[in-house]
């Protein structure tokens, strides 16, 4: 292991950590590495992808693609914040300093924090589109989609210094090896030789807070939403509107589903391995899936798309 005295006033001894991945078997180790290389490249291009067409094309700065343009750039953030460090341990021992795995563990609440709360926008933006169509444009307007994407950054900023901040003030001593792809909130509970107590109910009170209120806003909401739909007679309609929520309720069920059975539980210290799996989904998997989730059935983007691949093509 590799160790040293900090200058750090937490009295921590610890200087780096060594990641352990995802695997410690070696035959694994250069088909994973491809697999979620191959992930990153398809997660970075379909988001990157996703962020420059709605940029580019004027009749797509609505209100839904505000927030999905927000969207895709947390997941682009996030997963760049996982993915390159995870790849290095796949070909080398993965080490860490205890700076960058600090700063890893802020940026990465930080952006699923912001996730959270993106995801509870366009579920509010769906419900005034679909249940006061003619009220929509007021009350969503330029001004209130700013303050909430305000909003949405400054609680990712709040719980992110919350997390990292409970795990500054815990002291590392004995041993130096995060069983884990990255420098996530149990495993370095785990790690700790001082009292974890704190930091545990901090944890749960945070994520109680980013997860089950935006899951009840959401909620509430497609429980409206469909009240409104059923009223709808024309078949076509009803069509329509579930079209445009089956989008947003694939990635919430994703995203929420895995990341409250990592955190919601009455020890976060245990199962770590089934840890690694559920953070694979929020963190990897829902990235590289949301682009294709909101385009593939998504009329105007493939508008955008060809229109903006004509535009090229004659340049």
């Amino acid at each position: 292991m590799s160790q040293g005295r900090m200058a750090s006033g937490n009295g921590s001894s610890v200087i780096e950590f060594v990641l352990l991945g995802l695997t410690q078997q070696p035959e694994l180790q250069l088909p994973l590495f491809c697999l979620f290389l191959g992930i990153y490249v398809v997660s970075v291009l379909g988001n990157l992808g996703l962020i420059v067409l709605i940029a580019l094309n004027p009749h797509l700065h609505t209100p839904m693609y505000y927030f999905l343009f927000h969207f895709s750039f947390i997941d682009l953030c996030y997963s760049s914040v996982i993915i390159p460090k995870m790849l290095m341990g796949f070909v080398k021992q993965n080490i860490i300093s205890y700076g960058e795995c600090m700063a890893q563990l802020f940026f990465f609440c930080f952006f699923v924090i912001d996730e959270c709360y993106i995801l509870t926008s366009m579920a509010y933006d769906r419900y005034v589109a679909i249940c006061k169509p003619l009220r929509y444009k007021v009350i969503m307007s330029h001004q209130v989609c700013f303050m909430m994407t305000v909003g949405v950054y400054a609680m990712g900023f709040v719980g992110a210094m919350a997390h990292t901040g409970c795990m500054l003030r815990l002291t590392f001593c004995d041993s130096n090896v995060i069983n884990h792809y990255m420098c996530d909130i149990p495993p370095l509970l785990r790690l700790s030789c001082s009292s974890t107590s704190i930091s545990e109910v901090v944890v749960f009170i945070v994520v109680g807070v980013n997860v089950t209120g935006p899951c009840l806003i959401v909620f509430i909401s497609y429980t409206l939403i469909l009240s409104n739909i059923l009223c709808i007679h024309s078949r076509k309609g009803r069509s329509k509107a579930f079209s445009t929520c089956s989008s947003h309720i694939i990635a919430v069920s994703l995203f929420f589903g895995a990341s409250a059975f990592m955190y919601l539980k009455p020890s976060p210290t245990e199962s770590l391995d089934q840890g690694k799996i559920s953070t694979i989904f929020y963190t990897i998997v829902g990235p590289m899936m949301n682009p294709f989730i909101y385009s593939l059935r998504n009329k105007d983007v493939h508008i955008a798309l060809k229109k903006t691949l004509k535009e090229r093509i004659r340049t």
